[in-house]
């Protein structure tokens, strides 16, 4: 699995009905792409859980061929001939689990960034995290929960759905405005290796 997620950092007058109407016009496009196992369409709106305004999409990837074709092809040609060209951020998937609530669609998102210290060994970092993601999974309302690492910058990232607002946890916290899961059968549950 490929974790892949771009952030469109928006004015703080912008009107975010813009990014409502464009994911209600165009979300269902990427509903059959091959190689996408999901695609959350992330928004954040500057109020009351959020300092900004971003349109901030999750995608977990089945194959590096599906991110290839996405980057490379015109859907992604699109994000920038609108928005300019945003940094890319992309991780290599550690593990995915269903929740409790995987049929219910999700509405909301939560992204956990936790540096591991260069006193900590990678792998006990890793362990601790996964036991995390279990966790996580198994909470009320949860529809799917996936960690990533980052080891260029020693980094791991907690990426969960929810069908309802979301716990007050730690981290950024999204609205979903759709999902695309064309082959979200095809993410293997459990630990990625």
């Amino acid at each position: 699995m490929h974790v892949m997620q771009y952030e469109i950092g928006l004015p703080a007058d912008y009107d975010m009905g813009v990014i409502r109407d464009r994911v209600a016009t165009r979300g269902h496009l990427m509903d059959a792409f091959p190689g996408l196992g999901v695609k959350a369409y992330l928004m954040r709106e500057r109020g009351e859980d959020s300092p900004v305004n971003q349109y901030a999409p999750l995608y977990l990837w089945t194959a590096p061929e599906g991110m290839n074709a996405f980057l490379w092809g015109p859907g992604f040609q699109g994000i920038v001939r609108d928005f300019g060209r945003p940094e890319v951020q992309h991780w290599t998937g550690l593990s995915y689990q269903e929740g409790p609530s995987s049929a219910a669609p999700p509405l909301s998102a939560t992204r956990l960034r936790s540096p591991v210290p260069s006193s900590t060994a990678p792998a006990d970092a890793v362990a601790a995290a996964l036991e995390e993601s279990r966790r996580l999974a198994k909470a009320p309302g949860a529809v799917a929960t996936a960690l990533a690492a980052d080891p260029r910058h020693w980094e791991l990232l907690h990426f969960t759905l929810w069908d309802h607002r979301g716990p007050r946890e730690a981290g950024e916290r999204y609205e979903v405005l759709h999902l695309s899961r064309s082959e979200r059968a095809r993410l293997r549950e459990g630990r990625h290796w």
